[in-house]
Formats: structure tokens, C-alpha cells, sequence
């Protein structure tokens, strides 16, 4: 009996980590499109290739969702 419980909780503890991990990849892409970001996909993407490739420049891809391109003024006169 209890080695079916430790599978259960393997288990369990397996999909927790992979919807934690999905979710993490998916939260730059997330924030930049609903932002209106102009590069939402590419955001998306380096929030993925980041968190797959170690973790280390992930904060980097959410800081680049929250950043806005600031709007081009006319021709100074």
C-alpha cells in the first residue's frame, strides 16, 4: 500500500512542477500581449528560450514585457 501512495505522490509532485514551469515560460508572453506590447512574440519567446537555457536571464524577459517603447513625438519646431 504504501508504495502506491509514494507513486500517487511522485506523481502529483511531477505535474505540480510541470505547471509551475509552463506557467513561468508562458507568464512574459502573457504580460506583453496583454500590455499591447509591439514586440509581444518576441518577448514570448525569450521568456521560453531564457527559462528552458537556465533561468538566469528569465527576470530579463519579464522586465522586457512591463517596458514600453516610448511614442515618437512630432518634428520639433
Amino acid at each position: 500500500m504504501i508504495d502506491i501512495f509514494a507513486w500517487i505522490v511522485l506523481i502529483v509532485l511531477v505535474a505540480i512542477v510541470v505547471g509551475i514551469f509552463v506557467a513561468l515560460g508562458a507568464l512574459p508572453g502573457y504580460v506583453a500581449h496583454k500590455r499591447g506590447h509591439p514586440w509581444a512574440e518576441a518577448v514570448q519567446i525569450g521568456g521560453w528560450v531564457t527559462l528552458i537555457c537556465g533561468f538566469v536571464l528569465w527576470p530579463l524577459a519579464l522586465v522586457w514585457a512591463y517596458v514600453d517603447i516610448p511614442a515618437k513625438s512630432g518634428p520639433a519646431s
